[in-house]
């Protein structure tokens, strides 16, 4: 051990008369371990919800959606064929999307029609698992004696027209039938065979699903398909994979990732958690005066010791080193705490889940809490470097000192 780490070791241990200081010394680590924890516990839980929103947006959405510039897709069996023989698609299928009215007794609201093939389309998204009641098998086929295809409605839908499953509803397209009357909406009745939630209103309250084979008759698009939906095996090579497919198709396709479609929320979201971590090592920043505070007052305290080493042939370089050794272990010491303490907290709100949001304003009735490796690391180099430049001054001042002065009243 040199003797820089010895007696900056050695000055972190309070005498009687220097009680006081140490007092300041572990106030200075609380601090330290307070910002790290409030940092790791708000980064963890922004991270958290990303990773949770991600999920229920993919359980809704595709990873790529393939679509033909100005029409739609008539070959479309044979173009799925292709697709999933490009590398990293796992699986495909295809859809159709269109605007229309759904009406019942209590009244209409406007709704986004999804017509969807119901043995292929769990492959690609996930939205079985939000089924409350019901399944995506009962779209295929009759249902009821009065021969009604089936529909899947969401719960704030169902909730806001007053339908349940079982009843049935009219279905009303914005392009209509031509008639001696002039124009005529088409009209359809739909029996309720499922009712999902996926906890986010937006598509809680606007998403219908009947079979694509309903879908096409309903539209006047028999055959004809509005794009393909695309699962891969790795949603962050998203882009990669959708060039991929555009090179195999051919130019006349494009192609729309989950991340293009989403854009503006996820960006929000990567900047408020930018403006968090920011503000949060202000926090850290206040706790390093602390060190500084600390720092100043043992170099006072050690006036003499300094003086003397420096008379026995002690560099100021060297008397640098002790005040940061022993700066720097108030920050590493703090950093640790904090950590510990983070990874701490966020496992209770993970595992107990003591913290409830009403549900009827945020989709998600917990706090989650997911923390990435990275942003461990980034926090605790932030937290130690913060250390590390509170040192410098109080260190510089102690290598200054002139012995003689130090000892001219000794």
């Amino acid at each position: 051990m040199s003797y820089e780490l010895f007696i900056g070791l050695r000055y972190l241990k309070a005498k009687r008369k220097q009680t006081f200081i140490s007092i300041i010394t572990l106030i200075s680590i609380g601090g330290v371990a307070i910002g790290v924890m409030t940092l790791i516990v708000v980064i963890g839980v922004m991270t958290g919800f990303k990773e949770d929103l991600t999920g229920k947006i993919l359980g809704y959405y595709s990873h790529i959606v393939v679509l033909k510039q100005n029409e739609g897709l008539d070959d479309y069996e044979r173009i799925i064929r292709k697709i999933e023989k490009v590398k990293g698609v796992k699986s495909a299928t295809p859809f159709t999307y269109t605007q229309a009215m759904l009406s019942s007794k209590s009244g209409s609201l406007g709704v986004v029609l999804r017509g969807v093939d119901p043995k292929t389309i769990g492959k690609v998204i996930n939205i079985g698992s939000n089924m409350k009641e019901g399944s995506l098998l009962n779209l295929e086929g009759p249902n009821s004696s009065a021969d009604y295809p089936g529909i899947i409605i969401g719960k704030e839908l169902s909730r806001n027209l007053g339908i349940f499953y079982g009843d049935t509803v009219n279905l009303i397209s914005p392009m209509g039938v031509m008639t001696p009357m002039g124009m005529v909406p088409r009209m359809k009745k739909f029996k309720i065979v499922g009712i999902f939630e996926s906890g986010m209103y937006e598509y809680d309250s606007s998403f219908l699903y009947i079979s694509l084979k309903n879908a096409q008759d309903f539209i006047n698009m028999p055959g004809v398909v509005t794009g393909i939906e695309v699962k891969t095996d790795d949603i962050y090579r998203v882009k990669e994979i959708a060039s991929g497919i555009v090179r195999d198709l051919g130019y006349s396709y494009w192609t729309k990732d989950w991340m293009e479609m989403n854009r503006n929320l996820f960006a929000a979201l990567k900047l408020e958690k930018i403006t968090m971590f920011v503000i949060l090592i202000l926090i850290i920043m206040v706790a390093a005066f602390n060190i500084v505070s600390t720092l100043i007052m043992v170099v006072m305290e050690k006036n003499k010791d300094i003086a003397i080493l420096k008379s026995m042939g002690a560099t100021a370089s060297s008397i640098m080193k002790i005040f940061i050794i022993e700066g720097l272990v108030v920050g590493v010491v703090g950093t640790l705490l904090g950590t510990i303490g983070g990874y701490a907290l966020g496992f209770l709100l993970s595992e107990y889940k003591f913290i409830k949001l009403p549900s009827d304003v945020y989709y998600i009735s917990t706090l989650p809490f997911r923390i990435d490796s990275l942003d461990s690391i980034l926090i605790a180099i932030s937290a130690i470097g913060i250390s590390f430049l509170a040192t410098l001054y109080p260190s510089w001042q102690a290598s200054r000192l002139l012995p003689a002065e130090a000892l001219r009243y000794e």
